[in-house]
């Protein structure tokens, strides 16, 4: 990801602005399932993504001491952000929506930890951009189970309309 057209004001602020939407989009989506474990899942995302926008926040301040956070109502990086739209799309779409996310935070957070000579700001990036991946990695197992029960909903009609 070529990031050399834009400010490190930018760049940072983009990825908070990226974080505290994935925050809002994982605890809206706990606060809609029934599945037990899917939400505990989904509340985990949100507490990290939380981690991860403080994280920021701080390599900010360390970069632009005594200037304060203020997000921008549009990210000056195009960054892809998880499709939420209404509550008649699958939630496998949107996990899909939450994978490619999370899979350009990691490819972004890789380039954003090049600009950077310090070492431990490097290595803090190099491991958010991990952790991405990880999130990705989790999605993808929860999409799968999504997809399943999708299908037997569809081959089993009332299925879940109890007796």
């Amino acid at each position: 990801m070529n990031l050399s057209e834009y400010s490190m004001n930018d760049l940072l602020l983009a990825a908070i602005k990226s974080e505290v939407s994935a925050i809002k989009v994982y605890a809206t989506l706990a606060e809609g399932v029934k599945n037990a474990f899917l939400k505990d899942k989904l509340n985990f995302l949100a507490g990290e993504e939380k981690k991860h926008q403080q994280k920021l926040e701080s390599i900010y301040g360390e970069n632009f001491p005594g200037k304060e956070v203020v997000l921008p109502k549009e990210s000056p990086v195009p960054l892809p952000e998880i499709m939420f739209p209404d509550e008649g799309v699958p939630l496998s779409r949107i996990l899909e929506s939450a994978m490619g996310a999370e899979k350009a935070a990691n490819e972004f957070y890789k380039s954003l930890s090049e600009l950077f000579e310090d070492p431990n700001t490097k290595a803090t990036l190099t491991y958010l951009a991990a952790m991405e991946m990880g999130h990705y990695k989790l999605l993808e197992i929860e999409k799968e189970y999504a997809e399943r029960f999708e299908d037997f909903d569809e081959y089993v009609p009332m299925m879940h309309a109890g007796p």
